[in-house]
Parts: structure tokens; sequence; C-alpha cells
């Protein structure tokens, strides 16, 4: 089984809100989540506010060679978390 870190797309029409999840590769952009990993808000005032991770289970996951989506792997370096490309 692959596993990708990737977002989930929620909120409203001109009002984005992101979850970044566990899924396995193959399973649609908002489909069964493995394990929700943290959110990720663009609109948020406040930075610390925008990106909310379980660092973790974060960790976890790569460890146990999950890749991550593009837009994740830049949120995670942002967060200081290295991840493979």
């Amino acid at each position: 089984m692959a596993v990708r870190l990737r977002m989930a797309r929620m909120g409203r029409r001109n009002r984005p809100f992101f979850r970044i999840n566990a899924v396995e590769s193959r399973t649609p952009r908002n489909g069964r989540v493995l394990e929700p990993l943290g959110h990720y808000d663009p609109i948020a005032k406040d930075k610390d506010q925008q990106v909310v991770l379980k660092l973790d289970r974060v960790r976890h996951w790569l460890d146990h060679g999950a890749t991550c989506s593009e837009t994740v792997r830049d949120l995670l370096a942002k967060a200081g978390i290295k991840a493979k490309a």
C-alpha cells in the first residue's frame, strides 16, 4: 500500500480550507482517509494558525515510506521537516 500525504479541500466558495491527510495513493482527493494530520488555512491572518500539524504523526508516516504532494512538501519544509522528493 503506497501512502501519500496530501490535502483535501474543505470550506466554501472563495474561502478555501484544506485538511492534510495520510491517504492511500489511489484514493480520490476527498476519499477515504487513513489518518488526519492537520490543516492549512491560507486566509488566516495569524501565520502560526495557517498551518497546524501533528508533527510526530507526520514524521511517523514519512519514516514508514509515505510520499508527499508538492504542496504538502512545501508546507512541511516551512515547518522544518525534510521530506523525500
